[in-house]
């Protein structure tokens, strides 16, 4: 029997040490094999079916959502009063994304043009597109700024020309005409006479760049040699700089295409990336983490300093010439249009901005851009880009259609590109990032736990063992003291009286 116990107590050690072994060996292992197949998963290449399909054909739903800041006072605005605006929609297009002409390169990079395509959603807006408003005409109070400085009789033919085609300072049509584009004597005029002046060479409309057109040709790293390089841009359209900027900081093309980002992220780490719309490179910090459908996530959103002017954040001279904090002088890519972005209402600007222009409230929850990102993998789960574009508009002396406007930043249009991952997608997502990793942890505490507990049960096995084996010999110890006399002792006789 002391055998037996003796060869349980081995036995449970022996297994104890084993299992708390491998549970102590898969809590150094476990997040190195994760690791290890985030990167083979996240590298750009066809043989990766989810993530390159992700990267390929965004499968996800993605909307724009575009409000129009309609004047309501058009006539007190040419005679100097502050515009008053009413803001209109959402009008909800869904927007469609492809990448095509995709070529591999032998530096571990990959070509790609991104087309770009949207459809009305009438069921998610506030709205038709055949709603009519009034908002200023940048053909006119654009062009205004633009010619200021030419001689007193060129800008009389300008104003002259204007009232030819009956363009006034303001315009009022339809949200799709607005949008998608309008017919134009004047843009026609111009793009016979004066070719490469306007954006466009057809219909003129706020976003008729944008539709069935591509965000230009980007070659970025497919992270098959440096995982850290994973998405970020290599060049663009060939350049990788930009020359419309006035120092080497602000024209450096850096970051990604702003889809994916490098995986591994830490609070530390930033999400910079190249807007071809904005014409610059852009960065969001972190704010706080956060959870989705189970999945953990970081949540991104762009610095005050983002828009801020020169003189508030040195490194945003070369964004320069520039004016209050809280917007961005695109003219330099936009034909030296008087354009300026900044986040909607003129959130995070200078109040004086908001001041210069009645009906305006910004909010953080429904003005402030973010992306909620997967640190693991650097994959968005839920995205929310807003923007406002705005036109810098004036009384110009000779161009009459300027009438006594005072000095403003006018807000135009805002819009939110906007989607997040669900269905499918997000499930799989879950089981692969979220339920897979917690199960790997779960095993090695099993494992380390019931090492511990067979350990624990050798050991009371082995006193147990020994407490029995220790009576076992004091029993006998007694048996021998207490047994019948040996035949050597002497008996004692007593003498008869």
């Amino acid at each position: 029997m002391a055998i037996n116990r003796s060869k349980v107590t081995v036995g449970f050690t022996v297994a104890g040490i084993l299992a708390v072994s491998f549970g102590v060996v898969l809590a150094f292992v476990g997040p190195i094999i994760i690791d290890d197949q985030i990167e083979k998963n996240i590298v750009i290449d066809p043989k990766n079916e989810m993530s390159y399909t992700m990267w390929k054909d965004i499968p996800v739903p993605f909307y724009m959502s575009v409000y129009f800041f309609d004047v309501l006072n058009p006539a007190e605005v040419l005679l100097g009063e502050k515009p008053m605006v009413e803001q209109r929609g959402p009008y909800v297009y869904r927007k469609r994304c492809q990448k095509d002409n995709i070529t591999f390169h032998p530096n571990y990079t990959v070509s790609y043009r991104e087309y770009r395509q949207y459809y009305f959603e009438p069921s998610m807006s506030s709205g038709n597109e055949s709603d009519v408003v009034t908002i200023p005409n940048m053909l006119v109070l654009g062009a205004a700024v633009m010619m200021e400085n030419l001689p007193f009789p060129v800008r009389m033919l300008i104003s002259a020309t204007f009232k030819k085609f009956n363009e006034g300072p303001f315009l009022t049509k339809t949200v799709g005409e607005l949008m998608w584009g309008y017919d134009s004597g004047l843009v026609d005029f111009l793009n016979k006479y004066l070719p490469g002046m306007l954006p466009t060479k057809g219909k003129f409309g706020l976003f008729s760049e944008f539709n069935n057109s591509n965000t230009g040709l980007f070659n970025i790293f497919t992270g098959k040699d440096d995982i850290s390089k994973v998405h970020k841009v290599d060049s663009w359209n060939g350049l990788t700089k930009l020359s419309n900027w006035g120092t080497p900081q602000c024209n450096m093309i850096n970051g990604t295409a702003g889809q994916m980002w490098p995986p591994f992220m830490t609070p530390k780490t930033t999400l910079p990336f190249y807007s071809p719309d904005a014409c610059r490179s852009m960065e969001l910090v972190y704010q706080r983490p956060g959870v989705m459908q189970g999945i953990p996530l970081y949540r991104y959103v762009a610095p005050k300093t983002l828009f801020a002017n020169g003189s508030d954040y040195a490194p945003n001279e070369g964004f320069c010439p520039c004016r209050q904090s809280g917007i961005l002088n695109v003219s330099s890519c936009r034909h030296n249009s008087p354009v300026f972005i900044s986040h909607p209402h003129f959130y995070n600007a200078d109040p004086v901005l908001r001041d210069f222009v009645l009906g305006l409230s910004p909010n953080e929850e429904e003005h402030g851009l973010f992306i909620d990102i997967h640190p693991a993998t650097g994959v968005p789960l839920n995205v929310s880009i807003r923007l406002q574009l705005n036109l810098f508009m004036k009384s110009v002396s000779a161009i009459t259609e300027t009438g006594k406007i005072s000095d403003v930043v006018m807000p135009m249009i805002w819009f939110e590109e906007s989607g997040y991952i669900d269905g499918p997608i997000l499930t799989n997502f879950h089981t692969n990032l979220v339920v897979l990793p917690a199960v790997m942890e779960y095993t090695q505490y099993i494992f380390i736990g019931l090492g511990l507990l067979t350990i624990m049960v050798a050991i009371l096995v082995h006193k147990r063992s020994k407490k029995l084996n220790k009576s076992t010999r004091a029993s006998n110890r007694d048996g021998l003291t207490s047994g019948p006399p040996s035949e050597k002792t002497p008996l004692i006789h007593h003498d008869e009286d």
